[in-house]
């Protein structure tokens, strides 16, 4: 049976991961917006409408480590050449069940926002919905093969206090029983610890590649 980008990140969500054989798995883009690479222990997905022989060609010629290949510049960069998109960044993907019951703070849905955190998301996800805290910005959507995604923002000033750990905890009880996933920049060791501490878990590395 064919498996879908969403069957395999479903079947992350619950832990269950590619056989760890330092293969790569090539799957069809979910939608004309969404391509890019994953990377769990030991085996990559590449989701996109490029040919697979093409895909395999340039990995074996990425002059690294096989494991490596997926994530490497000189594939990632041969990626957005041939596609003619771009990628911001590698991030750690993380994962977290949802959770029963209203969220540990006071959060107030709007409707028609205007942030920078809300503008980005809605050039990377469907169904878009953004709440307020005091200090803070909670989004959720529709990101890559529909999976349920949470970005969070903690103004300067609201720093150091818990703040983005509640706002990530928060979305956890706000995704209906959906498990909620967080892509984080390796660099951002304040989110990481936040999402950490909220109980979201790495399960891999994702580089997005956008249309320009």
């Amino acid at each position: 049976m064919t498996r879908t980008l969403r069957d395999l990140l479903d079947a992350a969500a619950r832990g269950v991961f590619p056989a760890a054989d330092g293969g790569t798995t090539v799957v069809a883009q979910p939608s004309g917006r969404d391509a890019g690479v994953l990377a769990f222990t030991a085996h990559s997905v590449v989701f996109t409408d490029e040919d697979p022989a093409w895909v395999r060609r340039t990995l074996a010629s990425a002059d690294c480590d096989a494991l490596a290949a997926t994530m490497n510049v000189r594939f990632l960069a041969a990626f957005m050449e041939r596609t003619g998109r771009r990628t911001d960044t590698i991030d750690v993907m993380t994962v977290a069940s949802g959770l029963a019951g209203g969220p540990p703070l006071a959060l107030a849905e709007i409707g028609d926002p205007d942030h920078p955190r809300v503008r980005s998301a809605l050039g990377r996800r469907d169904d878009v919905r953004v709440w307020t805290a005091d200090g803070g910005v909670l989004v959720l959507g529709r990101g890559v093969a529909g999976r349920l995604e949470v970005a969070v923002e903690v103004a300067q000033e609201a720093r150091h206090r818990g703040l983005g750990r509640r706002l990530a905890l928060a979305a956890r009880h706000l995704s209906g029983g959906e498990p909620v996933w967080a892509q984080i920049s390796p660099g951002n060791a304040r989110s990481m610890r936040a999402f950490q501490a909220a109980g979201y878990r790495p399960v891999g590395s994702e580089a997005l590649f956008l249309p320009r």
